[in-house]
């Protein structure tokens, strides 16, 4: 899909565009369903990229200390409780530039996922830049989906990040569709972006192949100390146009509520799952933000009449 046909979208009347973008929501997907995901942070600070909206990068002082690689253990302790708490993925991030074959960190890594994949919840990390070698591994090891957000337009890409290129997104989202993981890419909004440059994202997203599995869709934490910690919260109303918009560019995918929903009102929330998300990320954090606590969601969810997916 194109960005003129992403345009027409979007500007549609607002009741006209989520009237759309929900019969498309329930051609393809349970109109009451709601896939609850669970993000852990496994390696937290010290990243060595400026992604300008991040509190673990290593140029920032936003109190985010650098701390080691978490132990198997202690991960497999964090996906049991959030299988019992009714996650059906478990979502392991590391705040690395990337990772290596051959590396002892990244073999700590596939001997990690080799054991939470026998929990039986989705598994999906987030580990920087990846080359086919460490692709293959993360897919024989039992990755579920990796996850690798564009986070923007390409035009707009370089005012957020300086260290990589907008490129080198593409090239590791090359480099996991040719391992045949599932690809989980989207993006950030509220970093002073426009409103183009969030359908010019979309227009990448869509224009993937395969297209993406999963879509999160984050509204920027602005965090102390990061160059961004001024932007103000995102409308409301331009994150339910832009949920409808991606839920009708990318029927097939599940578009997830990710950061961000603590500025949310509930019944923000609400227009979002009417207008096509159907996946949220659940517990109190969000690698190193604030989440809503899990029986806010439960009781949220349960007043909306929807219902956790199940595992399988």
């Amino acid at each position: 899909m194109k960005l003129p046909q992403l345009l027409e979208i979007y500007e549609q009347p607002f009741f006209d565009l989520i009237q759309r973008s929900r019969e498309v929501h329930l051609k393809h997907w349970r109109g009451d369903e709601v896939q609850l995901c669970t993000l852990l942070s496994i390696k937290t600070g010290g990243c060595s990229e400026d992604c300008a909206y991040c509190a673990q990068s290593a140029r920032y002082s936003t109190g985010v200390q650098r701390e080691n690689l978490m132990t198997r253990e202690d991960i497999l302790a964090k996906a049991r409780e959030a299988r019992e708490n009714g996650s059906t993925r478990f979502c392991m991030g590391a705040a690395w530039k990337g990772v290596r074959d051959g590396d002892p960190r990244f073999e700590q890594v596939l001997g990690t996922i080799r054991e939470v994949g026998k929990l039986g919840m989705e598994v999906c990390v987030t580990l920087g830049s990846l080359s086919i070698a460490e692709a293959q591994k993360l897919k024989a090891a039992g990755v579920t989906a990796y996850n690798h957000n564009i986070d923007t337009s390409p035009e707009f890409y370089p005012e957020i990040v300086t260290t990589h290129t907008f490129q080198d997104r593409l090239n590791t989202i090359g480099a996991v569709q040719q391992a045949g993981m599932s690809l989980c890419c989207g993006g950030i909004i509220g970093m002073g972006e426009t409103e183009l440059d969030r359908l010019k994202m979309v227009e990448v997203l869509a224009g993937f192949d395969p297209k993406p599995e999963s879509v999160p869709i984050n509204c920027l934490m602005a965090m102390p100390g990061t160059p961004l910690e001024e932007q103000p919260p995102v409308d409301v109303f331009e994150l339910v146009r832009l949920v409808a918009t991606t839920r009708i560019a990318l029927p097939k995918a599940k578009v997830r509520l990710s950061a961000g929903r603590t500025r949310l009102s509930r019944e923000g929330q609400a227009l979002c799952f009417f207008a096509g998300a159907n996946s949220i990320f659940y517990g109190n954090r969000l690698l190193t933000a604030k989440n809503p606590e899990a029986d806010e969601d439960r009781n949220l969810l349960r007043e909306l009449d929807l219902t956790p997916a199940s595992i399988g």
